[in-house]
């Protein structure tokens, strides 16, 4: 996974949807992720899959058409919107003559570029090797027996056995290594929430978070205008006219996370479950936001997390007009409207935040 160097590189994206309901919504998404990794995008093929074919993922027709499209174009790497078998992944390959993955390699890629702690690195690997056990034929040509003698594991045992076991143990030493980390890291949480508050800034990647810390916090906190920009979890005392507490940012959502994903997506949510306040910080201007809201919500309603904490955020409005301002969306949550990037609104937010934490 981590030897494909996609930077720079075209892409011509497929978009193979069961139903065109969300198909401008996860195309876009699929586009941002791709634009984040780097890549050139030369061409975004949006279509419906009446039926699901268990070799090609969708039908020889198509995979024609686009394996000459993707000539035409010069295109350097296929991204698949969709969860392709090791099997599917290799037929497209062959069918296309060049790289292809799908959307949860795309994810993996970016996460491991990004992962900067240590808990961030095990993660994205832990990640990176689940999705890969099942399709160790398809990633890795080991066809060769492995010869008998003393050294050996099994008469005949295969490579491809031998290294789908390693893989696996190393899996279970990862798992163990995370969980060691995370107790730690509880410890020294319950610790902090003894002592003083906590706010938590969740939201969809690219809303602004980062920025919206530092504006907070005056944190160094890494902010740029890309999906997954930053993946570890960041915390930032806070004195405001004698109110004390923590802030801390967490990694940003992504819609139809694959499920390889999402453990480690979720360890970085821990915080989120012990918050006194929570802001959901959301891009205003993104046509997609309500979309996201939704994704965000439902998200922290699997974690259990109590909606009465929530603060809603909506960031970036110096991006639209004061019609469109107007128009947003309102939603049964305290709700601020700001500009991370300037300040403006910031300190009307920081209110907000000292009088709900008076709350709890």
């Amino acid at each position: 996974m981590r030897e494909m160097e996609i930077e720079k590189e075209k892409a011509y994206l497929v978009c193979p949807y069961l139903s065109l309901d969300s198909a401008d919504y996860r195309s876009k998404e699929l586009e941002l992720l791709a634009e984040s990794c780097g890549l050139e995008i030369v061409k975004t093929n949006v279509f419906l899959v009446k039926e699901l074919n268990a070799k090609t993922y969708f039908g020889s027709g198509k995979v024609e058409e686009i394996a000459d499209e993707v000539k035409d174009f010069e295109a350097d790497v296929v991204i698949f919107d969709c969860p392709l078998t090791g099997s599917q992944l290799r037929n497209l390959k062959d069918a296309m003559g060049i790289k292809a993955i799908d959307r949860t390699m795309l994810i993996l890629k970016i996460f491991s570029s990004r992962a900067k702690s240590s808990e961030g690195k095990l993660q994205v690997e832990l990640a990176e090797l689940k999705y890969s056990l099942p399709r160790l034929s398809t990633i890795h040509e080991y066809n060769k027996s492995e010869g008998r003698g003393s050294g050996a594991k099994g008469a005949g045992e295969s490579r491809l056995e031998l290294y789908r076991r390693k893989v696996q143990d190393r899996i279970v030493k990862l798992e163990r290594e995370i969980k060691d980390i995370q107790r730690r890291r509880q410890t020294t949480r319950k610790q902090r929430l003894n002592t003083m508050k906590s706010v938590a800034l969740v939201g969809y990647t690219n809303a602004g978070k980062s920025t919206l810390m530092n504006a907070i916090a005056k944190a160094d906190t890494y902010a740029d205008d890309r999906l997954f920009a930053t993946l570890d979890v960041l915390t930032k005392r806070v004195w405001d006219d004698g109110v004390e507490y923590v802030v801390v940012d967490t990694v940003g959502f992504v819609s139809n996370l694959p499920h390889e994903l999402v453990y480690a997506f979720s360890a970085t949510l821990e915080e989120t479950m012990d918050a006194d306040v929570l802001l959901v910080v959301v891009d205003a201007s993104d046509k997609h936001k309500y979309e996201q809201i939704d994704v965000v919500m439902e998200e922290l309603k699997n974690q259990k997390v109590d909606l009465n904490k929530v603060i809603l955020v909506y960031n970036k409005i110096d991006k639209i007009n004061k019609d469109e301002l107007n128009e947003l969306k309102s939603y049964p949550f305290d709700t601020c409207y700001i500009v991370a990037r300037t300040g403006k609104n910031v300190p009307q937010l920081k209110q907000m935040i000292k009088q709900k934490l008076g709350k709890y």
